[in-house]
């Protein structure tokens, strides 16, 4: 067997794992869940050091993986410091403009730091009953689709923009499917929770109609919020460093009374470091297989844009979405014998044939709802909902009853309207 194939393996059983080993054997995962993902990323870091003697690919893996893990690290500490509560919140309209507003709020402090930040008030507010449906319907609109206005919005995004993407680029092709997207899930949320909203006993009903109190303590971290923020700007170590310096002087002000309010302990983030370093380090064997598939097929210029929507959006339901988008872009531009490397070349691809990067964007950013680890927050969220008593679908049961049929018919008419 082709040892490409071979090491990939690791990858197939990482994410086997994740999807399985929570609804066939919890208790067992919930103990060994981090030997299974050092162990099988310590396969792939034996075979690149002593097989293939490719150290700095190593060295690659673990500089994107710490990037990935301060930035969500970080923003999980500042935001924990930060206790938003409204009381009287979650009657059907209320919820709806709640995640409305939140995806507005995902387009200029990212998905990441509106998901941090939002999360906790949204399950104090709707804690009379709450449900999955609440937790999975943020992670659709507020933890991924939301984001896709700019570049601060997604990780693949930023890396467009670095590239040579201009800044309101997004914007200017992107908010008729923003719009489409968002208020779809918008009504079908609505309708959904309004049948929840009716079978919970009167007195929930009555209190939640109640006029809305907002409390807010710890507003002080959003300064510190504003820093994380902009050193996404920096380059690496100032960033990194930046954001490890925001997030400790944070906790280190942070009345130890808030972090009890908001019940904020640090294992969601110890879950999360855990699992994603499995899965960075095991992806790296599929990475380098789809960039080399690339190379060999780029001089075919078969893709349309409705096929690099799909082929980007797959990968991003199991890949980090961020490297995906950067290799169909190198495909897109290697079609025009053009380069990724080159600012003006990538500039110029998407200002005069906006059509395939207009595909490639939305498929990355979109399609990383359909799983818990097609974005970065997504499994944060899980995480911070099981951590506050919340019984969520396993990864399984997220696509089969929610990714399916919610999300899908979304985007397959979105790819019908803006990527054929």
């Amino acid at each position: 067997m082709n040892i490409d194939l071979i090491v990939m393996l690791p990858f197939v059983l990482m994410l086997l794992a994740v999807a399985f080993m929570p609804f066939v054997h919890s208790h067992w995962w919930n103990l060994h869940f981090k030997k299974v993902s050092f162990s099988l990323a310590g396969i792939i870091i034996l075979y690149y050091l002593f097989v293939r003697h490719d150290a700095p690919r190593l060295g690659i893996l673990l500089s994107e993986y710490c990037s990935f893990i301060i930035l969500i690290g970080s923003l999980f500490v500042v935001t924990g410091g930060i206790y938003l509560r409204v009381e009287g919140e979650a009657t059907p309209l209320r919820n709806t403009i709640f995640l409305i507003i939140g995806s507005m709020m995902a387009v200029f402090i990212g998905t990441t730091g509106a998901s941090m930040l939002l999360i906790r008030p949204w399950i104090h507010s709707n804690r009379y009953r709450i449900t999955a449906v609440h937790i999975i319907f943020f992670i659709f609109m507020i933890s991924n689709i939301g984001g896709c206005l700019s570049p601060i919005g997604d990780p693949p995004l930023f890396l467009g923009y670095l590239r040579g993407v201009p800044f309101f680029w997004l914007f200017e092709h992107l908010w008729g499917a923003w719009l489409l997207a968002m208020g779809s899930l918008a009504i079908i949320f609505y309708f959904l929770d309004r049948k929840n909203f009716f079978q919970a006993p009167a007195r929930i009903r009555t209190l939640e109609t109640l006029t809305e109190v907002w409390t807010f303590k710890g507003l002080f971290n959003l300064v510190f919020l504003a820093v994380i923020i902009g050193a996404v700007f920096l380059p690496t170590p100032w960033r990194e460093i930046i954001m490890i310096a925001a997030s400790l002087c944070s906790y280190l002000l942070t009345s130890k009374h808030i972090f009890e309010a908001n019940k904020f302990t640090f294992h969601p983030i110890e879950e999360v470091a855990w699992l994603f370093f499995g899965i960075f380090a095991t992806m790296v064997p599929v990475l380098d297989y789809l960039e080399k598939t690339i190379a060999l097929t780029s001089s075919y210029p078969a893709l349309q844009p409705i096929h690099f929507y799909y082929l980007t959006g797959f990968l991003s339901t199991c890949l980090d979405n961020a490297p995906t988008y950067l290799a169909l872009l190198q495909l897109h531009l290697g079609m025009h014998g053009m380069s990724i490397e080159n600012i003006s070349d990538v500039s110029h691809l998407a200002i005069n044939t906006p059509k395939p990067l207009i595909a490639i964007a939305l498929g990355a950013v979109f399609f990383g709802a359909t799983t818990y680890i097609g974005n970065g927050p997504n499994f944060m969220v899980k995480s911070i909902a099981e951590d506050a008593g919340i019984r969520m679908p396993n990864f399984l049961h997220y696509i089969l009853y929610y990714s399916l049929p919610i999300l899908a018919p979304i985007l397959v008419l979105i790819g019908l309207l803006f990527c054929r």
